[in-house]
């Protein structure tokens, strides 16, 4: 089975990617701890994001709807997406001095990372209802909703609008998990516009844990990963996608098939940045109506790919240079999806 009639229409946008937009500072002196890190590199930075010029960079028409700061670092994010080929027509600036979000990364070892962010007054949570337009909304052949965007007001109307707009105009809605733990607060709170959103999605990805914060009040953290995903299947999603780190995720299509995905062998660098790799990579080959295993097979090369890489946006590959690695690596370690 493929999805090329899920993501088949003539709309002239591929995606739209709804909310955060930040800034990473990764440091150059890697196998220490932040406080002995004096030198950083600027990246653009948020799930969102690097998602948009992942799929920018595989050949895909992106847009995005979000809300950056009234500054210099407003500035060099929309230049940013501008030079990736994203359109920016619906990314608008924040109006009450509210400033882009930003993550300090701290790469202890290969295996060994943590992540510092700084979401108190973010630029992109202060995205209004009234910047999600209808018309752009159907301008796209699918939407990207990050779990992040829900955890403050405005933004999360804006979301929520965005989700229902989609739904009436039989736009996919893709839902990324992506649970960062600041300005939350309450698990009821997370658990309560996880599930309004999941409900209502085409395609959900998440790792267990965020699996297990989306469905709790559903009762779902308690159930193996088979009945979590049956869950997500009855209410409408075609492809639920369950993360397990370095032992690899499983993919649980609506038709009953299950794909296990071991991760690519590579000289990891940190331990973030892989899922958005992963993604990016494989809503490409599903957009290209490839069969699932080989849109799986080409999202774990890329995440494979980000994990060795000192960045994430700025590190994103081309379409040729995910098979190249692809043909490299199986040459010496074999098949990495497994159909269960």
């Amino acid at each position: 089975m493929t999805y090329a009639d899920l993501f088949g229409s003539d709309r002239p946008l591929d995606l739209i990617a709804v909310g955060r937009v930040a800034l990473d500072f990764n440091p150059i002196e890697i196998n220490c701890t932040l406080a002995e890190s004096a030198t950083f590199k600027k990246y653009i930075g948020g799930s969102p994001a690097n998602i948009a010029v992942g799929l920018s960079r595989l050949g895909k028409k992106v847009g995005f709807i979000g809300r950056v700061a009234q500054d210099s670092f407003g500035d060099y994010a929309i230049d940013y997406f501008k030079n990736e080929g994203i359109d920016t027509s619906h990314i608008f600036r924040a109006e009450h001095g509210e400033k882009m979000g930003l993550t300090f990364t701290e790469i202890k070892s290969p295996t060994e990372s943590s992540i510092l962010m700084y979401r108190e007054g973010a630029a992109d949570l202060s995205l209004p209802p009234e910047d999600v337009d209808e018309d752009y909304i159907c301008s796209a052949k699918a939407i990207l909703i990050s779990g992040t965007a829900l955890c403050k007001s405005p933004s999360r109307e804006a979301v929520l609008k965005a989700v229902k707009l989609a739904k009436k105009n039989g736009i996919p809605v893709i839902f990324d998990i992506d649970y960062r733990e600041y300005i939350w607060k309450s698990l009821d709170e997370i658990s309560v516009y996880y599930q309004t959103v999941a409900e209502q999605s085409d395609l959900v990805i998440g790792s267990r844990d965020e699996f297990d914060l989306t469905g709790r009040l559903a009762g779902l953290a308690e159930k193996d990963d088979e009945a979590v995903a049956r869950y997500w299947h009855e209410k409408g999603n075609k492809l639920v996608i369950i993360k397990h780190g370095k032992e690899g995720s499983v993919a649980y299509n609506h038709d009953g098939a299950r794909y296990l995905v071991k991760p690519f062998p590579v000289k990891l660098l940190k331990s973030f940045g892989g899922g958005d790799g992963y993604a990016s990579a494989f809503f490409y080959g599903l957009m290209e109506g490839w069969p699932l295993e080989k849109a799986l097979e080409f999202g774990s090369a890329e995440a494979a790919m980000l994990v060795a890489a000192h960045s994430c946006s700025a590190a994103m590959p081309g379409v040729q240079a995910v098979k190249d690695f692809i043909a490299a690596e199986k040459a010496e370690y074999g098949e990495m999806v497994f159909k269960l």
